[in-house]
């Protein structure tokens, strides 16, 4: 069966990624689209109510394809001594900034209520993030004309990912900002650079794949076509992106020449996730595993900081070349991407 959508056909060979918890808007997705990339909307953090509402806009705004992306979150109870250890230590950054920590508990995401809402109103691609949904899932998606693609962080994972019926990948190298999309929550990640594992896993897979991890200028896409991928898939080149949802906050440090560098941290969520380097990050570098535990825990508390303008508490997702983001429309965003 011929898929309605193929990224070998995207006219620019750029998949936008989907950034929860605000960056992705149906505005940048669309215009992402419009401009010959792959547009997504991240489902993550949303209720289903609000996902439907989100296609709806990005209908509205343009009839070409684009993505949705849903958080796949196993069930999983970290350490309960050593997320309460955790409470404990930043429980003066709540208080600081006048607010009461979340409680530290799991839930899914409303992962049967997205999607039936996928089901229900077929976007032309839907991308999962953290794990790999099952070859029923899959089939069920493929027999919608739905283009099903799994977030990959190691060739074992695309290995698996392609043999339970995923039709592309996208591959995430270190370099990449905001979280990892490593299936196994406590394992360390993967830590081969974009470029080798771009080209290790299109040596074990036949699907297409599109690889994103550090990827900000047209060289940078360039380079991980030669190695196989169809499409390089860009997240934080679009974080000042005219549409994007970015907040203030996160925007000001983007181009702040006191902020120098990125690293990987849990301390805001309690899984790995890269941002700009930070006091909190430097200060809570011991978190532990436990997602979505620590990211309900500290919720309150991150946003409080962007409220307040705290830069040095906020959560500040970013890729490593961060300061290559320039502010335009991001339809010439896409267009200086272009190989």
């Amino acid at each position: 069966m011929d898929l309605v959508l193929d990224l070998r056909d995207l006219s620019v060979p750029v998949v936008g990624a989907p950034m929860a918890g605000g960056p992705s808007t149906p505005a940048l997705a669309a215009a992402v689209s419009d401009a010959g990339g792959l547009g997504f909307l991240a489902a993550g953090y949303k209720g289903a109510e609000l996902v439907a509402g989100d296609v709806a806009q990005v209908r509205a705004a343009t009839g070409a394809p684009f993505g949705v992306n849903v958080f796949v979150i196993e069930p999983y109870e970290p350490d309960a001594d050593a997320v309460d250890r955790y409470r404990r230590a930043v429980q003066a950054e709540a208080a600081r900034l006048g607010v009461d920590l979340g409680r530290p508990v799991w839930d899914d995401d409303e992962w049967q209520a997205k999607l039936d809402a996928v089901l229900d109103l077929r976007p032309d691609a839907v991308s999962f993030t953290f794990g790999c949904p099952s070859p029923e899932l899959l089939r069920t998606l493929a027999e919608q004309d739905i283009l099903t693609t799994v977030t990959v962080t190691s060739v074992a994972e695309a290995r698996a990912a392609v043999a339970r019926g995923a039709a592309s990948l996208a591959v995430q190298g270190p370099e990449a900002g905001g979280h990892r999309g490593t299936w196994d929550l406590e394992a360390e990640p993967d830590p081969t650079p974009l470029l080798d594992l771009v080209s290790a896993v299109v040596a074990e897979v036949d699907v297409p794949v599109a690889a994103g991890g550090g990827v900000a200028t047209a060289d940078d896409v360039a380079s991980v076509l030669r190695r196989g991928a169809v499409a390089a898939q860009v997240g934080t080149a679009y974080l000042l992106a005219d549409e994007a949802g970015t907040n203030p906050v996160h925007r000001a440090a983007l181009s702040d020449p006191a902020f120098t560098t990125t690293a990987v941290t849990r301390a805001y969520t309690g899984r790995w996730a890269r941002g700009v380097a930070n006091r909190f990050m430097a200060d809570h570098a011991d978190a532990p595993a436990g997602y979505p535990h620590l990211h309900h825990l500290t919720a309150p508390l991150r946003a409080a900081a962007v409220a307040a303008g705290d830069a040095q508490t906020a959560h500040l997702w970013a890729g490593t070349w961060f300061a290559a983001a320039r502010t335009a429309p991001a339809k010439d965003v896409t267009a200086s991407l272009a190989p």
